[in-house]
């Protein structure tokens, strides 16, 4: 006998999948916008562009079976690599803690398409890595521009100032 606390197939967690697929990159790029950090919406855009041209690549290229003979295409996982690069870009800019709650996330709609017979472990594998790859190749770490030096010169003078903003 072998117990499951989720059943197979159930629409719910595949939806629940579906949905974090769109909140997690959204929520990357709004808080982006919320602390006007133009840099990392930047690294975002790269890093997602990136992500969709190798997963979508790979896909026609490759163009393996889905579990049940369910259709092709099913090498790597389009939505474990777009929440794992969302996931990464949180972590990577803004700080682990606020990546921990986005990988989380990310690995429940991993989870999602397993449950869903949508992909095997490989194909899961492959997305999270070529997310989070994508990402971390153009993401830095913010840094909010606090302390600012100015320099200054005249004749028989110079002027060197330190300006901190709080």
């Amino acid at each position: 006998m072998q117990a499951q606390l989720i059943e197979p197939n159930s629409e719910a967690v595949e939806t629940s999948g579906d949905i974090i697929l769109l909140a997690l990159p959204a929520s990357a790029v709004l808080t982006t916008a919320l602390m006007k950090d133009r840099q990392g919406f930047w690294q975002f855009s790269k890093g997602f562009a990136t992500n969709i041209a190798v997963t979508v690549g790979l896909k026609y290229a490759i163009n393996k079976r889905r579990p049940f003979n369910s259709g092709g295409q099913a090498f790597p996982s389009g939505h474990t690599s777009i929440t794992f690069q969302a996931a990464s870009f949180i972590h990577k800019r803004y700080g682990f803690k606020y990546g921990i709650p986005a990988y989380a996330l990310a690995g429940w709609t991993a989870y999602s398409r397993i449950n869903a017979t949508r992909h095997d472990g490989y194909d899961i594998l492959a997305g999270a890595v070529i997310g989070i790859g994508s990402s971390f190749i153009f993401t830095r770490p913010y840094l909010q521009e606090n302390v600012q030096v100015t320099f200054n010169s005249g004749e028989d003078q110079f002027l060197l100032g330190l300006v901190y903003r709080f």
